[in-house]
């Protein structure tokens, strides 16, 4: 491998990220400015997709953490984020981009601009990066390139003369990139300062090292020895290391304005390092102003995660804390189920961030493990006027006890042919969707946008919004606000006791759909009992749906051979009275089984 420790000065420094839609080619794209630039050799390229390093996004084909790498191209220093493309690892996003000066936005030849790609470039635009557009996948028979251009033009306002066209598979064009980089992305401005400054835009945890911050070093340097603060969280360390993304890490001498690479800090947990937090190394610590958009991540999607077999739960407690020290997004605290045992009650940033999470624990630390139903968080106005977050239903307090329920609402974005428009407009009114706007993009492109609460969108929005669009249109999202509406708590009750594990908040003019749902799950799935079980849907004291299962009755009268019906009635009464006993002192086992297939929806 090349060794390229040399020092750069700032005006010979890019640093650049990739932006686009999942699938469209980031990572074959880096792919190949590895081999060009001698960065790796082709001996070394042992698998597609280098910079994505798990095993879960080589399968995948998706890039799930960023990965910064630098390399050296004639005479000028390189460093190159590869950043995720899903909405859910937006603010990953969003840090890479502060982290540069330049964007490659990669639009597929075949499929045309998409959501998410709009959405990230609308997110480089506000960070003012110099955008170098690319249309990828040229070799490929689908691609019509004169279209996409066109879209590109009218959509983006990108002049057509100003658009790469490449094949990052075959390598058609990558070189082009490569200068213009050098001749447009501007060089890292590094104001001359006796403090050091550097953006935190990423930090793992190293079991021999500890926490490693990646970071863009925005003034001043670092290097082995020194010692820092962390602006926002007040932590002091002593670097025990510095280097750059190789992209193996490479230890060197320093880190200067403009560059960027890692700092092995020491600290036991990444909590301390945040994403987003300001590095600074001076004499004024308490006068010193952190670097802008430091953000604290928030989850808003929230799920229960439980060990199949009650004996792993200290192997679940362990592997959160490990996989946690490694993704600072991810956020958990104990839980328990009557029926599903002692678990963890986990916050992610969307639903695909709670798939990664769940498949990396059940294969990276061999566990069995049943997930519940995902949800959100709420807010709740109390009536001395303080605000409480929750994100489990069981800890709602006593309706007498607070004013309102406020829920997240996201801005979503869908693009879509128009001939799905009708189909899509029901499906938002449907999912409590508030219009905003209709954008015709091109004659066969429109933009839908509309705010629709969180906890529509999670459950089955999406797969609903591909099979009324036949899989052509596609959805990006953000986070909005906390907004009030009509929202009560839905309770289930079997044979009169409250199962806290179904509880769940609706919207009031879904509660009775709701509740009808749920008992008449119940009764599929519940055994009978020796007396009938009455299965309700509540909100408060107000029952607004019913189901019962009805006993298990042994035929008391099979013994009788003849006689007066005076016998048989008389057996009847007495089996019917002993029923009502009962009733009164049974009680009703909801089974696993019965429990996941409700929690799971």
């Amino acid at each position: 491998m090349l060794n390229i420790a040399t020092m750069f000065p700032p005006d010979r420094i890019r640093n650049f990220c990739i932006i686009a839609h999942i699938d469209h080619g980031k990572s074959t794209l880096a792919d190949r400015f590895l081999e060009i630039t001698h960065t790796y050799s082709k001996r070394e390229m042992k698998h597609a997709q280098m910079l994505d390093t798990m095993e879960l996004e080589q399968e995948r084909g998706i890039t799930i953490k960023l990965q910064p790498v630098r390399m050296e191209w004639k005479g000028y220093q390189l460093n190159l984020i590869d950043t995720p493309g899903h909405v859910d690892f937006q603010y990953e996003v969003s840090r890479s981009l502060a982290a540069c000066e330049g964007a490659i936005l990669i639009v597929d030849a075949t499929q045309g601009i998409e959501a998410q790609t709009l959405s990230n470039t609308y997110l480089a635009i506000g960070h003012n990066l110099t955008i170098i557009p690319v249309i990828n996948k040229i070799d490929l028979p689908a691609a019509d390139i004169l279209k996409v251009q066109k879209e590109m033009k009218d959509i983006l306002g990108i002049d057509e003369k100003d658009i790469i066209c490449i094949s990052a598979k075959e390598g058609t064009n990558v070189s082009v990139i490569l200068d213009r980089i050098i001749e447009q992305v501007p060089a890292p401005i590094a104001p001359s300062s006796e403090e050091t400054k550097a953006l935190i835009f990423d930090s793992v945890y190293d079991n021999y090292k500890g926490v490693m911050a990646y970071v863009k070093v925005v003034q001043g340097s670092i290097k082995k020895n020194d010692t820092v603060y962390f602006l926002h969280t007040k932590q002091k360390v002593e670097v025990l290391e510095v280097g750059f993304f190789s992209p193996k890490y490479k230890t060197c001498d320093s880190l200067s304005a403009g560059e960027i690479g890692y700092v092995v800090t020491g600290l036991k947990t990444v909590r301390d390092a945040k994403v987003g937090d300001t590095i600074y190394g001076g004499k004024n610590m308490l006068t010193a102003q952190p670097l802008p958009g430091y953000k604290k991540i928030t989850p808003f999607v929230f799920a229960s995660l439980f060990p199949i077999e009650g004996d792993d739960y200290a192997n679940l407690r362990d592997a959160l804390e490990k996989l946690s020290l490694n993704d600072s997004s991810l956020s958990f605290e104990p839980d328990n189920s009557p029926a599903l045992g002692h678990g963890f009650r986990c916050g992610f940033l969307g639903l695909l961030h709670m798939e990664i999470v769940q498949e990396r624990l059940e294969r990276e630390y061999d566990l069995n493990l049943i997930i519940t139903a995902p949800s959100v968080s709420y807010k709740i106005i109390l009536s001395t006027g303080e605000e409480k977050v929750i994100s489990n239903p069981s800890e709602l307090p006593d309706p007498s006890s607070y004013e309102k329920i406020l829920e997240p609402y996201t801005r979503i974005e869908i693009l879509t042919p128009p001939k799905c428009i009708g189909g899509i407009m029901e499906l938002a009114k449907e999912k409590r969707g508030l219009y905003q706007s209709t954008s015709y993009l091109e004659e066969d492109r429109v933009m839908l946008v509309y705010d629709i609460p969180l906890a529509e969108v999670i459950i089955d929005f999406f797969d609903l919004l591909k099979n009324i669009s036949s899989g052509y249109a596609s959805m990006s999202y953000e986070i909005l606000d906390y907004r009030a509406d009509d929202l009560v708590k839905l309770d289930i009750l079997v044979a009169g006791e409250m199962v806290e594990a179904l509880s769940s908040i609706v919207h009031k003019s879904k509660a009775i759909q709701r509740g009808m749902e749920l008992t008449k799950r119940l009764k599929e799935l519940l055994p009978k009992a020796q007396f009938p079980i009455a299965l309700q849907a509540a909100i408060g004291s107000r029952v607004i749906a019913r189901e019962t299962i009805p006993a298990l009755r042994k035929d008391v009268t099979a013994k009788l051979y003849g006689g007066d019906v005076s016998r048989k009635m008389k057996l009847l009464k007495k089996q019917k009275e002993g029923k009502k006993r009962m009733k009164q002192i049974g009680k009703v086992h909801i089974s696993q089984e019965a429990f996941l297939a409700i929690l799971k929806r």
